[in-house]
């Protein structure tokens, strides 16, 4: 054991992971494109993205220049009263973007807080109009939308929410949409319509619920009712976003848009935190009033941080690069092929693809997130140069775009050699 590690071991408390016999973390000394570098010389393509934030690499000097020059003019200002070239940029570049109409943007620092402050907006939108009963949510069975409180009700009883099951307010649950139970999802809300304030869900893809993945034109039929019952929409692109289905945003696939939408995670390119929450205007002009008490009272210390910011557009450059756009294709077609060749293996079970994301199961057990052959899977993989992360036996990738041939047919390689030496049941 190094130094390093012992010393995190006697000082850190890690997410995500029992503290029980927790095995050693691993020292990353430095990163490059989608490598990670140990401190002992080995190297491991992030086959994840680090949880879905890296999208260009690790170390992308085109980043790390824009995080410099910022710094040298100004690392921090509050953003009450203030305002600086880096946020207004960043916003005048997302707006004509993003799907749907957005008018505004609101900073916060993470996908939580984004979610949990389009929670807010919604609630309270209804509460400056005049009609405080309705503050009900919407959202799906097997959702995950954070680790805050707000977040956390919105999102499935699960592992992650069990603890605080009783202190968590009361939503009403969809289950994902299929031609069978469309139009009981329908009814439900027609049913609850004058109590709803808003609707929130991952569009397409359900994170760290599974990867779980629906139609889109199902979830099209649920917005369109949602919109002509006056309920508000929020689209959840904390990790859909940034061109991980294929699209710029997922939002894109469906023709009905959201009224808010949430971004984190690969908004900076992976590089720092981050959180947007963007409105339509008639959600924003709703809060412009005399009546003080209809301002929305939320903010951040770091709300807008300049440095932040600055990355964020410069990864939202790098985004929009015809090579970049041409890798994202890439990706895509090369996902469509490795889903083909995953169809051989008895041991895998409801392979699904959509953009840059494959997962499927292992044949080992229920489908649950504290499935013990998660553990297994990282270390055999890593052991063979390829970091993977599974939820439990859910089994995926989505690879940075900056990934070359040679390794993703190497990830492809040592995880489909992984499924012929699993271990027995």
């Amino acid at each position: 054991m190094s130094n390093l590690v012992a010393q995190d071991k006697a000082l850190i408390w890690h997410p995500f992971t029992a503290q029980k016999n927790m095995p050693n973390p691993i020292a990353i000394t430095h990163g490059k494109g989608t490598l990670l570098f140990d401190e002992d010389g080995h190297q491991y393509i992030d086959a994840i993205s680090s949880w879905w934030v890296t999208l260009h690499g690790h170390a992308h000097p085109a980043i790390a220049d824009s995080l410099y020059q910022q710094a040298l003019r100004i690392e921090q200002v509050i953003f009450a009263g203030f305002t600086h070239q880096p946020a207004v940029q960043l916003a005048a570049a997302l707006l004509p973007a993003l799907p749907g109409n957005m008018a505004r943007i609101f900073y916060s620092d993470n996908g939580s807080t984004s979610t949990e402050v389009a929670i807010k907006m919604s609630i309270q939108y209804w509460w400056n109009k005049g009609m405080p009963e309705r503050k009900k949510i919407v959202a799906f069975e097997g959702a995950y939308h954070g680790d805050t409180f707000g977040a956390m009700s919105v999102s499935d009883r699960s592992v992650f929410t069990i603890a605080f099951k009783d202190v968590l307010f009361d939503i009403i649950s969809l289950p994902l949409p299929t031609q069978a139970n469309i139009s009981d999802c329908k009814a439900i809300l027609h049913q609850h319509a004058s109590s709803i304030a808003a609707f929130i869900y991952e569009p397409l893809v359900q994170g760290a619920g599974g990867m779980n993945m629906y139609d889109a034109h199902l979830l099209n039929e649920l917005l369109n009712t949602a919109k002509l019952l006056d309920i508000i929409c929020i689209a959840d692109e904390v990790m859909t976003g940034f061109g991980r289905t294929g699209m710029f945003f997922a939002s894109e696939h469906m023709h009905k848009k959201p009224d808010i939408i949430c971004l984190s995670k690969g908004l900076t390119g992976g590089t720092m935190a981050l959180g947007v929450t963007a409105v339509t205007q008639y959600i924003y002009d709703a809060f412009v009033s005399s009546d003080a008490l209809k301002t929305f009272f939320h903010g951040h210390s770091f709300t807008a941080n300049p440095l932040a910011c600055a990355v964020a557009y410069t990864s939202w450059q790098l985004l929009q690069e015809p090579s970049t756009v041409d890798k994202i294709a890439w990706i895509c077609e090369r996902n469509s092929t490795a889903v083909d060749h995953l169809r051989k293996y008895l041991t895998v079970k409801n392979i699904r693809q959509l953009g840059t994301i494959v997962a499927f199961e292992v044949s080992t057990g229920e489908k649950s997130y504290l499935n013990n052959i998660s553990a297994w899977i990282t270390q055999y993989c890593m052991q063979r140069g390829v970091y993977i992360r599974p939820l439990g036996n859910t089994v995926y990738w989505m690879p940075p775009y900056c990934i070359t041939p040679h390794e993703y047919d190497t990830m492809l390689s040592v995880i489909t050699d992984m499924l012929t030496n699993l271990p027995k049941e």
